[in-house]
C-alpha cells in the first residue's frame, strides 16, 4: 500500500494531461484564426466527413454570390415548388406554391436550417435542386475546397455528400471575407414569418461571449456538427466540430476550442495555413451515430438539429403495400377465365350451367341473343379491376 499510493500521486497529472486529448477522440476539428488563416487546432481536419446541415452554408455562399452579382435582390419573391414543400424536417412547412421573399429564406435556413426554404433558394438559383448542387461542386473547387462535392442543397443524407472539416472553414473564411455586408446575417438569433418570431437554433450563437453565428447540422451519418465563429477584443476564430455524439457535447467541444484559441493555449507560432494544408481526404466517412440506415444514394429524411429521427423502417413497409397486392390478385384471376366453359353451356341452351360458373346476374341477361358471345369476357375485366384499385395506397409514398 505504501508504493501504490506514491505510484498514483505521480500518475495522476499524466491522466490530467491526457484527459483533455482523449476527450477529442471521436470527432474532427479545426480552429483557424479569421485574420490570417492560421491554423490554430486541427484534428483530423482531413478526414472525408458527412456535412450534413453544414451544406447549407455552401448555398447561403451561392445566395450571396447571385445577390453582389445583382442576380436576384432580398425582396424578391420566390415560389415554393412541389418538391420544396415536400422536404422533411427541420422546414418552415411551406406549400406548393406559397411565397417568401429572398431574406425570409436567409434567415429561415440560418436560424432555424429550413430544408424547404433552401431548396427553394436552389430550384431559383439553379432551375432544378440537382443542377444547383452541380454549380454548388464547382464554386468549392473554385474556392480551393477540393475533398468536398455536393448532390443536394440541404445536407440530407446522400453517400456522395462529402467534406472535410478544413473545406469547411474555408468555407467560413470565404463567405467572411467575400461578403461583409451579408455575413451578420448568420448572427440572426430568430426572424418574423406569417406574423410570427420563429427561435433559432443554435445555441452556441445565443450564449457565447462574442459569437457571430454561423449553422448547425446533424444526420445518423455525420453526428452532430458546428461552424462556429466569434470576435473577442478584436480576435477573431472560426471553428469547425464534426461527428460530435450528443448536440451538448458538440456545444461543449466548440466552447472548450474556442475558450483555448481565446487564452492563447495553443502554439503561438501555428506552422500550418487553413488554405495550405494538405487537400487529398483521408479515409471513407464514418457513419457516427448507431440510428438509421447508412446514407443512402437519394435524399432521405433527416433532422439538421437533432429534432427529428429518419424512419427506415416506415419506408420498407411502404413498398409491399404498394407494389406486391396487385401483382398477387392481377395474375391468378388473368390466368383463370372459365370463359370456354360458357360457350358450350350458349350452344346446348343449358340455362342452369352458365350460373355456376359466373355466380353474377350480368350472364343471364345476355340468353336472348347468341351473338352476345363476347359479353361476358367484357363483364369479368370490371371485376378484376376493383381490387386492383384498392391496393394503392397513396399516402405511403410520402415516406420516399
Amino acid at each position: 500500500m505504501n508504493i501504490v499510493k506514491p505510484l498514483l500521486l505521480l500518475l495522476l497529472p499524466v491522466w490530467l494531461l491526457l484527459a483533455p486529448v482523449s476527450s477529442y477522440g471521436s470527432h474532427a476539428a479545426v480552429l483557424i484564426d479569421a485574420d490570417n488563416g492560421s491554423v490554430l487546432h486541427e484534428l483530423n481536419a482531413t478526414h472525408s466527413w458527412y456535412p450534413a446541415s453544414l451544406t447549407k452554408v455552401m448555398t447561403l455562399y451561392m445566395t450571396f454570390d447571385a445577390l453582389r452579382m445583382g442576380q436576384i435582390h432580398l425582396y424578391d419573391t420566390l415560389s415554393t415548388s412541389y418538391h420544396a414543400s415536400r422536404q422533411p424536417n427541420s422546414k418552415l412547412g411551406l406549400r406548393t406554391g406559397e411565397t417568401l421573399t429572398v431574406e425570409e429564406a436567409i434567415l429561415a435556413v440560418i436560424t432555424r436550417s429550413a430544408n424547404d426554404a433552401a431548396v427553394v433558394l436552389a430550384e431559383h438559383l439553379g432551375g432544378t435542386e440537382e443542377s444547383f448542387a452541380v454549380k454548388m461542386t464547382s464554386k468549392a473547387h473554385a474556392l480551393g475546397m477540393y475533398d468536398t462535392h455536393f448532390m443536394n442543397a440541404t445536407g440530407l443524407p446522400h453517400q456522395w455528400q462529402v467534406t472535410t472539416p478544413r473545406d469547411l472553414a474555408i468555407l467560413a473564411l470565404k463567405t467572411l471575407r467575400h461578403f461583409p455586408n451579408y455575413y451578420p446575417y448568420f448572427g440572426a438569433h430568430s426572424f418574423y414569418f406569417r406574423g410570427r418570431e420563429l427561435p433559432g437554433i443554435n445555441k452556441f450563437t445565443a450564449s457565447y461571449p462574442g459569437a457571430e453565428g454561423m449553422k448547425t447540422g446533424f444526420t445518423c451519418g455525420s453526428g452532430y456538427n458546428l461552424i462556429s465563429s466569434a470576435n473577442q477584443n478584436g480576435k477573431r476564430l472560426i471553428g469547425v466540430i464534426m461527428g460530435g455524439m450528443t448536440s451538448s457535447e458538440r456545444y461543449q467541444l466548440m466552447v472548450n476550442m474556442m475558450d483555448d484559441g481565446f487564452a492563447n493555449r495553443f502554439n503561438p507560432y501555428p506552422v500550418k495555413n487553413v488554405t495550405t494544408m494538405t487537400t487529398r481526404s483521408v479515409g471513407s466517412p464514418p457513419y457516427q451515430l448507431g440510428c438509421g440506415n447508412l446514407a443512402p444514394t437519394h435524399i432521405g429524411s433527416s433532422d439538421n438539429d437533432g429534432a427529428y429521427k429518419p424512419r427506415p423502417k416506415a419506408i420498407s413497409r411502404a413498398q409491399p403495400r404498394i407494389y406486391h397486392p396487385p401483382v398477387a390478385k392481377a395474375k391468378p384471376v388473368i390466368k383463370a377465365k372459365p370463359v370456354k366453359p360458357s360457350r358450350t353451356a350458349s350452344k346446348k341452351t343449358v340455362a342452369p350451367k352458365a350460373k355456376p360458373v359466373s355466380k353474377a346476374k350480368p350472364i343471364s341477361k345476355p340468353k336472348s341473343t347468341s351473338k352476345a358471345k363476347s359479353a361476358p369476357p367484357a363483364s369479368k375485366p370490371k371485376v378484376v379491376a376493383k381490387p386492383a384499385s384498392k391496393a394503392k395506397p397513396s399516402k405511403t409514398r410520402y415516406h420516399h
